[in-house]
């Protein structure tokens, strides 16, 4: 029986709808499309960052020096950046009803600055029993070891959580391991699939 509903946050409970601030600074900076993107999740400092071995600040500071920014510049490109992210609130607000019956739970890729933005910018923390994230933990999805662990500290066996994430291959991790899975994509009805599987508030 299904006891622990983990979900991913970015691409599945904050998403990215409009990236036209992200392309205006590609092509006032002369990159390609997407590119600002790749270098601040994609480049080797943006993959230190999410394994805790920098800071968010110190993974901000080389973005800034690596495109050429001024600090006032690199502020602004730093909340153009985030300026096209919405969190889906109808669906963190039925994450909310699954409480007490069910625990909730976060595994993220992310840099040490997640749980203060869950907290401060987004106050939605307060929506899980758990957060576990990437940079913290020293270990990425799709890593089993970062899984284990999270099961480990909700006391709950693999075949008793489902986990929510974007990326196939997370997926593909964690149902290796026995968990159950639901792969979000846009128009994927997270409480119906959920229903599915007996998980309902």
């Amino acid at each position: 029986m299904i006891r622990a509903v983990i979900f991913d946050i970015g691409g599945v409970l904050i998403r990215t709808t409009d990236h036209r601030p992200r392309r205006a600074w590609d092509a006032r900076l002369g990159l390609a499309p997407g590119e600002s993107e790749a270098v601040v999740f994609g480049s080797e400092m943006g993959t230190k960052a999410q394994r805790g071995t920098i800071t968010d600040e110190a993974l901000w500071d080389w973005v800034g020096q690596h495109l050429g920014l001024d600090q006032a510049n690199l502020t602004v490109f730093r909340q153009d950046f985030w300026a096209g992210d919405v969190l889906d609130t109808d669906l963190v607000d039925f994450i909310r009803t699954l409480r007490p019956r069910y625990q909730t739970a976060v595994i993220s890729n992310a840099t040490d600055g997640l749980r203060v933005s869950l907290t401060d910018q987004y106050q939605i923390a307060d929506a899980f029993d758990l957060i576990v994230t990437s940079a913290e933990e020293k270990i990425a999805k799709p890593e089993p070891e970062i899984f284990i662990r999270t099961l480990a500290r909700l006391g709950r066996a693999p075949e008793e959580a489902v986990f929510v994430d974007d990326f196939a291959h997370n997926i593909e991790a964690a149902r290796a391991l026995g968990l159950h899975t639901i792969r979000f994509r846009p128009g994927v009805d997270v409480p119906a699939e959920l229903a599915q599987m007996g998980v309902t508030p």
